[in-house]
């Protein structure tokens, strides 16, 4: 009772309101339309005096993983031998971990601040960019489990069936697939009327919107049909190129087979990180709780950072042709540097 009659003083304060004349009328306000007001995020309230802890654990991730996936992204784009599909679907996932450093990067500075209420505005857009970035990277993990099977059962025909345009085609659509279908989301969000403001979360996402709606539960449940589609129909695509692709591999020679593998299993260890990562906040987010303790806040952060720091370390250092690759691009810079240094001296 007193932590609400404290988000509610909040809330009053934001709408600058000089007087509440009684308890009643204060209870009263959650039927109010509160969506041009400021949304409170209780996780960046509740962590507290952890928020340093939790800052420097985001900077330790976001830093490794920024530099490496641009490096991967550089090396894929200026050697010619790793101009093939799967090196496109990996660049993609490269270019998708970037793309969620935006979203990082305002999580970063709202918890150094203590910024704990943000604008119902903002709270979309931050919506938008956190819920696009984990469907992106579902569909080009499905699309490359599709991309293996092609390439280990059926060699011969694979050049015609994956060709570098055909890659860069699916991918345009899987982008604009997500963005209009994250925006529709979006929008239909905001045209609702919300009687609450707290956010049981260190960020935005519609999910939590959705639970403060007064309309009910309708558009929480079409969330979670969406999202449970999404899930059984990828996972189900790759889970049929996955064992389709092992049984092609135990029936070539011990070489070419030994590689298949070794490339399948980089895929499926990837794969089964981020599932993890996705599956957690989908049904978490699906119910209406208590405030959670720093603890949860913690601990539900720790599967979506652990996803987004592995990818670049496993297709960085797993996959030979770009971890050689990696290395020839940092050893040809090195040299080139102590080239300049000993010309100026000399």
């Amino acid at each position: 009772m007193e932590r609400r009659l404290f988000v509610l003083l909040l809330h009053l304060k934001e709408l600058n309101v000089s007087s509440v004349t009684n308890w009643n009328n204060m209870q009263e306000m959650d039927n109010i339309s509160l969506t041009n007001s400021q949304v409170i995020l209780m996780g960046i309230l509740e962590i507290g005096n952890w928020r340093y802890l939790y800052s420097l654990g985001i900077i330790l991730n976001t830093v490794p993983v920024l530099v490496l996936s641009s490096l991967i992204l550089f090396v894929t784009y200026t050697e010619e031998a790793l101009h093939q599909p799967m090196y496109i679907f990996i660049s993609n996932l490269m270019f998708n971990e970037i793309y969620t450093t935006i979203f990082t990067s305002k999580l970063l500075i709202d918890v150094l601040s203590g910024r704990y209420t943000i604008p119902f505005v903002e709270c979309l857009v931050q919506g938008f960019f956190m819920q696009s970035c984990p469907c992106v990277e579902m569909f080009t993990f499905t699309v490359m489990a599709y991309d293996r099977y092609l390439a280990i059962g059926h060699p011969l025909r694979y050049p015609m069936l994956m060709t570098n345009k055909t890659a860069l085609r699916i991918l345009l659509a899987i982008w604009v697939y997500v963005l209009v279908g994250i925006g529709i989301c979006v929008m239909l969000t905001s045209r609702q009327t919300l009687c609450g403001v707290e956010i049981n979360s260190m960020f935005c996402e519609t999910i939590s919107l959705n639970h403060l709606s007064c309309d009910g539960t309708y558009s929480v449940d079409f969330g979670f049909t969406w999202d449970f589609i999404m899930l059984v129909g990828c996972g189900f695509v790759v889970l049929y190129c996955y064992i389709r692709t092992f049984i092609v591999c135990f029936s070539i020679s011990g070489d070419a087979s030994r590689k298949a593998l070794h490339t399948l299993v980089t895929h499926m260890i990837a794969f089964s990180t981020f599932f993890t990562s996705f599956v957690f906040p989908v049904f978490r987010y699906r119910y209406k709780g208590d405030a959670e303790t720093v603890m949860s806040h913690i601990l539900f952060s720790l599967p979506g950072a652990l996803s987004f720091f592995l990818n670049p370390l496993i297709y960085g250092f797993r996959i030979e042709a770009l971890r050689k690759k990696i290395l020839q691009k940092l050893t040809r810079e090195k040299r080139e540097i102590s080239d300049r240094g000993k010309k100026r001296k000399n």
